[in-house]
């Protein structure tokens, strides 16, 4: 590896440690509807985000409920002596990509198949601290 992209990896794993996100692989939903869920709570303060999702109809947000928690926990890893009450933490990003499909069939008229694809996604969930700034 070159001592330039070696430089990079090294930036990229130490902007990894401060971060805290969580990840969900191969979750059994179409991506459209995880990104409905996702852009309705991107932006949005944590407690906040938690009662939407918790209180939302779609199966999409019993996850996304599941992975906030999960990152959660995970900012509480990194930061053990600060309460989290006193940040103000948000959701900064939630990234929804396209994962494997589930290739089936299903039987048409006249002898034809049609093609059924059963999809599943990738989720990312990042979570910060906005610094409220006061101004004097």
């Amino acid at each position: 590896m070159g001592s330039r992209k070696h430089n990079r990896a090294e930036q990229i794993k130490e902007a990894k440690k401060s971060m805290s996100f969580a990840t969900l692989r191969n979750c059994p939903t179409s991506p459209r509807k995880m990104r409905l869920m996702a852009d309705l709570i991107r932006g949005m303060k944590v407690e906040q985000a938690l009662n939407v999702l918790k209180h939302s109809p779609q199966d999409a947000s019993g996850r996304l409920h599941k992975l906030l928690l999960s990152a959660l926990a995970n900012w509480q890893a990194k930061n053990e002596g600060v309460r989290m009450e006193d940040t103000s933490l948000y959701v900064k990003e939630v990234g929804v990509d396209g994962g494997r499909q589930l290739k089936r069939i299903r039987t048409a008229p006249q002898g034809r198949a049609h093609r059924i694809r059963k999809r599943s996604n990738h989720v990312t969930l990042l979570i910060d601290n906005r610094i409220t700034e006061t101004k004097e």
